[in-house]
């Protein structure tokens, strides 16, 4: 059998010691391709949110019983699913497999979700790796195998996700929106025309992250320019539970596709997502919710490979800092 993989995102900063075990390996396929679609289906609205790490929860039903939070994550490849919910639900147990997060290679235990529900089309027989809920903050995770057919559409400013077919044309009916074309990796929209303060980096959209993280390659570029200014240790953790040390800083300008964010916070560590997306070499970021929410909207299309963004009213996207809270050591 051939080797497989999964890839999660899911990040936030932390404190504290690290807590996961491991067990015996087998490993669990990457999301690759993209289904049938309805094209009738109409947008169906979630009111979504925010957690503590400022990250985004919606309503979700497994086989008919919840609803029950789970994280939008397009970060993770896969959806996931709470120990202590497979257990209550008492959900069949798969085969082990290899997960990757920012911290590494870590071996997870699976189970079958056998219909999930976000909206009113079911998804069937989902194998899902099993995490612990405290390391998650929330019951689950919705990942790209649940969204790679759709379009979705976070609204901030009323807390709501719209969920479409890719199929369906999308209504522009906003004069201040910019549409940013892209391509997929490993399941994630990546979008490779950016600039980090006139160094050019591969940007990888995370709506799972609490904050962006930039990799040691952009790193060392930023500082070769003398582009960056102090930073401060922090420790970053993943949903399996596992922590990383990085050094938190700002960038001055994040150009993406026409867009310019100003002193966005992020932070730099050998995060093992990068190794995995073949990006370690190169200098890549994870653009997480801090830098999201300086936008009114954002739609996120993976079959269509688009990222749309509405700036808003007053077009100041320089005073809204994209900053997050973090530790310092």
């Amino acid at each position: 059998m051939r080797p497989l993989c999964l890839l999660l995102g899911g990040v936030l900063l932390a404190a504290g010691p690290p807590a996961f075990s491991q067990s015996q390996t087998t490993e669990l396929e990457s999301v690759h391709g993209l289904p049938n679609v309805d094209k009738t289906t109409q947008t169906e609205d979630i009111k979504f949110r925010n957690d503590q790490n400022d990250r985004m929860t919606v309503p979700v039903r497994l086989s008919g019983e919840g609803p029950f939070r789970f994280l939008v994550d397009t970060g993770a490849d896969r959806t996931a699913v709470s120990r202590q919910l497979a257990t209550r639900l008492n959900m069949q147990a798969g085969q082990n497999a290899e997960l990757h997060s920012i911290a590494g290679a870590s071996t997870i235990s699976t189970a079958t979700i056998p219909r999930l529900q976000l909206t009113s089309k079911e998804i069937r027989n989902i194998n899902a790796p099993l995490l612990e809920g405290e390391n998650m903050g929330a019951d689950g995770i919705l990942g790209a195998d649940a969204l790679r057919s759709q379009r979705i559409l976070f609204d901030f400013k009323s807390n709501t996700l719209s969920i479409v077919p890719s199929a369906v044309p999308e209504v522009k009916d906003d004069p201040n929106s910019i549409v940013i074309v892209g391509s997929r990796r490993n399941g994630r929209l990546v979008i490779t025309r950016a600039m980090a303060n006139d160094t050019p980096v591969v940007v990888v959209i995370d709506t799972g992250s609490q904050v962006t993280i930039g990799n040691r390659a952009l790193r060392r570029a930023l500082s070769h320019g003398g582009n960056l200014s102090g930073s401060h240790s922090v420790e970053i953790e993943s949903v399996t539970g596992e922590k990383i040390s990085g050094d938190y800083t700002f960038v001055s300008e994040l150009a993406v596709g026409g867009v310019t964010l100003k002193d966005l916070a992020i932070v730099f560590t050998d995060a093992h997502t990068f190794k995995q997306l073949n990006l370690d070499k190169t200098p890549a970021l994870l653009l997480g919710m801090n830098a999201m929410r300086a936008f009114k909207k954002v739609s996120i299309d993976f079959a269509n490979k688009k990222l749309r963004v509405v700036l808003p009213e007053e077009s100041m996207l320089d005073v809204k800092l994209a900053a997050a809270t973090g530790r310092r050591d």
